[in-house]
C-alpha cells in the first residue's frame, strides 16, 4: 500500500513536469549573437576596468606598500635590520597593476 502511494505521488510529479516543461529552441544561429554582444560589451568593460578597476588596485597596492615600508622601517630602527621582502613584493605587484593597462588587452584579445 505504501509503495502505490509513492508511485502515484512520482507519477504526479513526472505529469505534472512534463505539461509545465516546454521545450526551448534557438531561432537562427547563436554563437553569432553571442559574438556580435560580446563584441559590443568588450568596448564598455575596457573602459570599466582601465577606469575604475585598476586604479582602485593601484591605490590600495600603493597604501599597502608604503605603509609595508614604514613598518619595515620602524622594525628596523627598533631591531636593526631592514626587511626587504614585503615592501620588494608589494612594489612589484603596483609596477605589475600600473603597466598592466598597456598590454593586457593584447594577452585577452580585446
Amino acid at each position: 500500500m505504501k509503495h502505490k502511494k509513492i508511485i502515484r505521488a512520482l507519477t504526479l510529479v513526472l505529469a505534472l513536469t512534463l505539461v509545465c516543461c516546454v521545450p526551448a529552441f534557438a531561432a537562427g544561429d547563436v554563437a553569432s549573437a553571442v559574438e556580435s554582444t560580446w563584441k559590443d560589451a568588450a568596448a564598455q568593460i575596457k573602459t570599466v576596468v582601465d577606469n575604475v578597476v585598476f586604479p582602485a588596485l593601484d591605490m590600495i597596492l600603493a597604501i599597502a606598500f608604503f605603509t609595508k615600508l614604514a613598518m619595515a622601517y620602524f622594525d628596523y630602527r627598533k631591531h636593526g635590520q631592514f626587511e626587504w621582502t614585503g615592501p620588494v613584493i608589494l612594489f612589484a605587484c603596483l609596477v605589475f597593476t600600473l603597466t598592466a593597462p598597456l598590454y593586457i588587452w593584447g594577452i585577452i584579445g580585446i
